[in-house]
């Protein structure tokens, strides 16, 4: 069986990279049948000056894209409704508050070692947008952690150290020197860039263009 590596950059705070692995999940399942696929995730941040308490997302996103508020609340019930059809949880989109998300990149990282860095981000992206809660709080990255069943304890003594930042900064700056400005952003074999949270049809076509060189 052919086998396809697909690196996708991405950050927890970005709604399209939820969007955009839920349809790149469906392309899989079409073509499984064929290819044997392995995914990666590699880190980046939307907000990486992030600090202190957050702020209401709609004046946050309205304010960063010069936007109304309106304007933001309508773009973010398309993705409400777009996530629905996908199974994906997005009930408190609106709700959610601005956060920093490298500590849950770290997690992510830790995740990975034990083969569940998309189970992790999956869980991460229900916090987030599912249920509106700070993904940057230790407490609800310690719950994500119980959530699938792995050791809280060791995630709690990874979040109180500075284990996997440098990971995450490396893989920050890789993907920033490779190019990539915006998420989500899938590397297929490590040479074709599809950016953006593509359709699944498309996603479908090139999958199979990659996969027949």
């Amino acid at each position: 069986m052919k086998k396809i590596q697909i690196d996708i950059v991405s950050d927890i705070a970005c709604p399209w990279c939820a969007i955009g692995y839920a349809r790149l999940e469906r392309a899989i399942e079409q073509l499984s049948s064929e290819y044997e696929f392995t995914v990666e995730w590699h880190a980046f941040e939307l907000n990486p000056d992030h600090s202190g308490a957050g702020e209401p997302i709609l004046p946050a996103l309205a304010r960063k894209y010069g936007r109304s508020e309106e304007d933001m609340r309508s773009n973010q019930s398309q993705m409400m409704t777009i996530a629905k059809a996908l199974g994906v949880n997005f009930e408190k989109i609106q709700e959610r508050l601005t956060c920093n998300t490298f500590d849950a990149h770290r997690l992510v990282k830790w995740a990975g070692e034990q083969g569940r860095q998309t189970d992790m981000k999956q869980v991460l992206f229900e916090a987030y947008f599912g249920r509106a809660e700070d993904v940057s709080d230790h407490g609800v990255l310690v719950r994500c952690v119980e959530a699938l069943g792995l050791d809280a304890e060791k995630a709690r003594d990874v979040l109180n150290s500075d284990q996997y930042a440098r990971t995450v900064r490396e893989d920050e700056a890789t993907y920033q020197k490779a190019g990539v400005t915006a998420v989500p952003a899938f590397i297929i074999n490590n040479k074709y860039l599809i950016s953006g949270a593509q359709e699944p049809d498309t996603l479908v076509q090139a999958l199979q263009e990659a996969g027949a060189e």
